[in-house]
């Protein structure tokens, strides 16, 4: 083992005990190479346990105490989207190592501030989870591609569902002063990401429409997720308070890219879109077109002359230890400036935050966006030397 390997990472973790920061702190106790120090949650009952299965030295309602905590070097903020802005910047101000949620802030202005905050302090670590990327069919047709296997890429279709079961009650990712933009903002940051990390380019605008479908949910006040999906396996709407959602759960975009490529993204949680009768992702070029169905784990080749051929089968085995595999690997590789940096980070974020931006403001426009014109698009000063 190195003697980057041997840095013991101690963690404090902001949202700790929500549906994502639950599993996250499961992968982290696995892993021989950190230690949860700080938990912060806003409830006391879930949080107090937590710490307890953590072994945790802090437990605390108040993020500040985990940035500042002294023997806390990586900070995971795993908030609401409209919590994270103020967290991140204090972590780099305290010089923090930063695994951040996506979509990194409300908007491209918070993200570019949390870039640029970073930007000042390039010895320090930053990790946002697009873990799309380590699916082996999404892999496989980046080197596809990238190849020139397709030819010349002129249309993109991308559908991305994730539908939630209709008695399901309303959370924060249906309220907007905490989620960036619904669906656009959570799986469409995700999608996003995908197209652009195998084709190798951003878009250069969109034309979008957005609605929330879905019909008013059961209001039980503070839930979250996990909570929210058990709740509506074994009740109903029947004599229950209920609040519609104020969040897009269904958007359709069309997309240009810089190579000429054009097509459309559609992402939904509603319930009425579900998985399973098309390819996922499709990438039609001069030469071929490719299907790409993460269900099936298949990757699908189509030819000029109408044939087409299954080319791999890599059936989803899911993600595994996350944090083992990919994100503290991914840490010591960016503590050694000699070793390729390719994972996802905090400009990948806010990148993609100034597409979903654009999303956002086409549908409530309801006219073309130009992503380079989008409020925060415009490009960082050069960073200064670490201090």
């Amino acid at each position: 083992m190195s003697d980057l390997e041997s840095q013991a990472l101690r963690i404090g973790i902001i949202g700790a005990t929500g549906y994502i920061g639950t599993p996250y702190r499961q992968e982290i106790r696995e892993s021989k190479q950190a230690k949860i120090v700080a938990v912060c949650a806003r409830r006391a009952d879930l949080l107090a346990a937590a710490a307890a299965e953590d072994g945790a030295q802090l437990a605390t309602s108040d993020w500040r105490e985990v940035i500042h905590h002294p023997d806390v070097n990586y900070v995971i903020v795993a908030t609401p989207d409209a919590l994270h802005h103020d967290a991140v910047l204090a972590c780099a101000k305290a010089k923090k190592h930063l695994f951040c949620e996506k979509p990194v802030g409300v908007n491209a202005l918070e993200a570019r501030a949390m870039v640029a905050a970073y930007a000042q302090r390039p010895s320090l670590a930053t990790y946002v989870p697009f873990w799309t990327r380590y699916v082996e069919v999404f892999s496989e047709a980046r080197k596809l591609v990238q190849r020139g296997t397709l030819g010349q890429i002129k249309v993109i279709i991308y559908r991305w569902y994730n539908p939630r079961p209709a008695s399901m009650p309303f959370t924060w990712r249906d309220d907007p002063t905490l989620s960036a933009a619904g669906s656009i903002a959570d799986v469409g940051s995700h999608a996003y990401d995908m197209v652009r990390w195998i084709l190798g380019e951003e878009a250069i605008r969109v034309l979008a429409h957005a609605d929330t479908i879905t019909p008013a949910k059961a209001d039980l006040g503070g839930v979250n997720l996990a909570e929210a999906l058990a709740w509506g396996q074994s009740h109903q709407l029947e004599d229950v308070q209920t609040k519609r959602g104020g969040t897009p759960d269904y958007a359709c975009a069309a997309w240009e890219f810089p190579s000429g490529a054009v097509g459309s993204l559609l992402v939904s949680h509603a319930t009425f879109l579900r998985k399973g009768f098309s390819p996922e992702l499709e990438f039609h070029g001069t030469d071929a077109s490719l299907g790409i169905d993460r269900l099936t784990g298949t990757l699908t080749l189509a030819k000029p002359d109408g044939s087409t051929e299954v080319i791999a089968h890599h059936p989803d085995q899911g993600f595994g230890n996350r944090f083992k595999k990919h994100v503290f690997p991914a840490f010591y590789r960016t503590l050694d400036s000699n070793l390729p940096q390719d994972h996802p980070n905090l400009e990948d974020g806010w990148r993609i935050q100034v597409f979903t931006d654009a999303v956002e403001q086409s549908a409530r426009l309801g006219q073309w966006i130009r992503l380079d014109e989008v409020n925060g698009a415009e490009p960082l000063e050069p960073a200064r030397i670490d201090s």
